[in-house]
């Protein structure tokens, strides 16, 4: 019997885009022969994870997984939202999200190299396998971890298709010593609020000074003329309009327009019992920043039933 080695297991893998343990047996029933291996995924429809592997992958679903001081959001995408349908598929994203909330893990190649639970393979060997499948391009995009010494990461789902999933996820950290329960229901609205406004960041000093500088840029084109003096009040002036408008703390709150977040967070300290502070966020929305391409949905219908 051929030395399988844990090289030659790597190469097929490459090869093929199948799962770790796939490929051990492949090359066990082929003795070590990796073309033979080849054809025997092949044959067993386990090699499919490399041919799909060049397709746009901007669908799929935001999973979440929290657990008291520490939450975890991923993205997981598909090339198609029938996909996002499938319990097969959902299963993955929630199983991906709970083993980063486990593992307290967000770097994205650490996340795949971590145990899949209920198999002997890791996380992107979990991948592949599903690629293998439900036959579409998958990717484990980005993962975040939000953590509180004390206190709690509450979450809101937009668009939820179960618990855990949806199609915009957020986590808040909330620091307290104050009641846990009454902290998660103030997170859950602090985050339906970041699902509905995107803030770019918790407050001023977070906003990138690049972006900063563009803002100071165009308030100082449009009132070109005015004296120094006069301009940069001016200037001073539209930047604190623009963090009201893009910066937690300093935004309306959604659920009480009279008053901003930061504010809320205060006030909320009589009914939590204790301080809060509002440590951080994370919004995920589905597909932001993947660059789509525009298909003509009903031709590819067409030619799928014509055989084209």
């Amino acid at each position: 019997m051929a030395n399988i080695t844990a090289a030659l297991v790597k190469d097929l893998r490459e090869k093929t885009g199948s799962g770790m343990m796939d490929c051990k047996q492949a090359l066990t029933e082929s003795n070590g022969d990796i073309e033979a291996a080849v054809d025997w995924l092949r044959k067993k429809g386990l090699s499919k994870a490399a041919k799909k592997s060049d397709r746009v992958a901007a669908e799929g679903l935001i999973g979440i997984a929290t657990s008291g001081t520490t939450g975890v959001v991923v993205e997981v995408n598909s090339e198609t939202d029938f996909v996002a349908r499938n319990e097969e598929f959902q299963a993955l994203v929630k199983t991906i999200a709970l083993v980063a909330a486990e593992k307290g893990e967000a770097d994205v190649e650490t996340l795949k190299a971590q145990h899949y639970p209920g198999g002997e393979g890791n996380v992107a060997d979990a991948i592949s396998n599903a690629i293998a499948t439900i036959g579409e391009n998958m990717t484990l995009r980005r993962a975040a971890l939000l953590k509180v010494s004390e206190g709690v990461v509450g979450h809101y789902l937009h668009n939820s298709v179960g618990e855990g999933l949806g199609k915009i996820g957020v986590l808040v950290a909330l620091e307290s010593t104050g009641d846990t329960s009454a902290l998660a229901e103030l997170g859950r609205k602090i985050a339906m609020h970041v699902a509905a406004t995107n803030p770019v960041a918790l407050d001023a000093t977070g906003v990138d000074p690049a972006v900063v500088e563009r803002e100071k840029n165009v308030l100082r084109e449009k009132n070109a003329g005015k004296p120094a003096h006069v301009l940069e009040k001016i200037v001073e002036s539209g930047l604190k309009t623009y963090f009201k408008e893009v910066t937690l703390v300093e935004q309306a709150y959604i659920h009480d327009n009279g008053k901003t977040v930061a504010q809320a967070v205060v006030e909320a300290a009589k009914t939590v019992g204790a301080p809060v502070a509002l440590k951080g966020f994370v919004r995920y929305g589905l597909g932001e920043g993947i660059e789509k391409a525009e298909a003509d949905f009903a031709a590819e219908v067409a030619a799928a039933v014509s055989g084209g």
